[in-house]
């Protein structure tokens, strides 16, 4: 079963971190890419742009409302994303604790959430 680990970090803290910090978290991270690509298990992983990139888009009474910035202010933002290929809960649960939180200034945390499969389309 596929799983999703949304990685939630505090993107101040993260700017503020040097360059040398952000290079290590960095490492720390492909090294999880490259372990879980050797285990067979890797099926994407990338990191997104702050949230002040960010465009939502919602429904309202039928109309379509777009406002810029994240749907709403928290202490942490979704920073990326892993897709992992996991036997169950319990492996996908082992990879996120190896997940560098440093990327967001040691704070953070991973949430993890089995993907729904679609259906193959029927032409």
């Amino acid at each position: 079963m596929r799983y999703m680990l949304l990685i939630y970090t505090n993107e101040q803290a993260r700017s503020a971190m040097s360059a040398e910090e952000q290079q290590s978290a960095f490492a720390q991270a492909r090294a999880i890419i490259d372990e879980a690509t050797r285990q067979g298990v890797f099926r994407a992983a990338d990191p997104l742009q702050p949230a002040s990139t960010a465009t939502t888009v919602r429904k309202e009474d039928g109309k379509v409302i777009v406002t810029d910035g994240p749907f709403a202010e928290t202490k942490e933002q979704l920073g990326g994303y892993f897709i992992l290929d996991c036997k169950d809960l319990d492996e996908a649960l082992e990879w996120a604790a190896k997940m560098p939180l440093s990327c967001g200034g040691g704070t953070g945390c991973i949430e993890v959430r089995p993907i729904h499969e679609m259906p193959a389309r029927i032409e």
